[in-house]
Formats: C-alpha cells, sequence, structure tokens
C-alpha cells in the first residue's frame, strides 16, 4: 500500500510539473513535415492537439496528393518538459503509423523536431497562437445597436 500511496503522490507532482510550465500543447497547430529522400514531396497539415498530465492525443489532417480528400490520423504520445514525442497512426487507405519526436519552445507556439518511418525520415515544425483569457474575454464583447421599434438595421 505505502507503493501506491507514493506512486500517486508523485504521479500528482508529475501532473503538475508538466501541465504547470507553460508548454501545454493543446489547441490547434499548423505545420509541414519534409523528407531527406528527394522524391518524397513535403506536406503540410493541421493537428489538434490535447495534453493531459503529459498525455498527448489527438488528431491531424493533412492534404493527400493521391486524392481530394484529405489524409487522417490519430496522434498519441507524451510530452515532459521540453521534450515531445508521438505516434501519428493513418487512417483509410493509409495504415501505416509514423514516429514523430521534437521539442516545444518555452512559450509553447511551436514545435520541431523529426519523424522516421521505416527507412524514411525528415524533419516537421508546427506553430500556433496562443491567447490568454482575457484577450479571448475582450473578444467575446460584441454591441448589437437596435433602432426604434426593435428593427436592427439589419435586411431580412
Amino acid at each position: 500500500m505505502l507503493g501506491a500511496d507514493r506512486r500517486a503522490r508523485a504521479g500528482d507532482a508529475g501532473a503538475r510539473l508538466v501541465s504547470g510550465d507553460g508548454r501545454d500543447v493543446s489547441g490547434v497547430w499548423y505545420g509541414r513535415w519534409s523528407s531527406t529522400d528527394p522524391f518524397v514531396d513535403p506536406n503540410s497539415f493541421i493537428a489538434v492537439l490535447e495534453e493531459m498530465g503529459g498525455a498527448v492525443d489527438g488528431s491531424i489532417s493533412e492534404t493527400d496528393p493521391e486524392a481530394p480528400e484529405p489524409l487522417r490520423a490519430t496522434v498519441s504520445g507524451a510530452r515532459t518538459g521540453a521534450q515531445i514525442h508521438w505516434i501519428k497512426q493513418y487512417e483509410g487507405r493509409w495504415t501505416h503509423a509514423v514516429y514523430y519526436a521534437g521539442t516545444v519552445n518555452d512559450d509553447a507556439t511551436e514545435i520541431s523536431g523529426g519523424w522516421r518511418l521505416d527507412q524514411w525520415s525528415g524533419s516537421f515544425a508546427m506553430r500556433r497562437e496562443k491567447f490568454s483569457i482575457e484577450e479571448l474575454e475582450a473578444d467575446r464583447e460584441i454591441v448589437l445597436v437596435i433602432g426604434p421599434g426593435g428593427d436592427s438595421g439589419l435586411e431580412r
């Protein structure tokens, strides 16, 4: 029982450390990957990540060079401090998995690193905007002016 208590306290402390260090990667990211193989074209992607207690999960959509629909993948990994890694598992007609590892900058607006899949490898970079609660709340204020008789002045 003592071991379980000690692990629980260590887990709680680790969760506070990871989530309180300002590098939480939850949110929408825009990125690009490229390959060391000159015959593999670079591609752009959008990632939606969620981090909880250092665990990172999410989804990625990227342009499919051979079809009109985007390629979709799930993400499962972890972050400790500035280091992050995940497996990108494609869904649909592509079913392979790609290993990613990289570094999160201090304000969690950029992630960069490398990827590998069998004999292929390359680099990636992701960026996002990061807003404070105050900035978001300020943007929520909407003023609607209603004219005489309850008319907003908008055509129907």
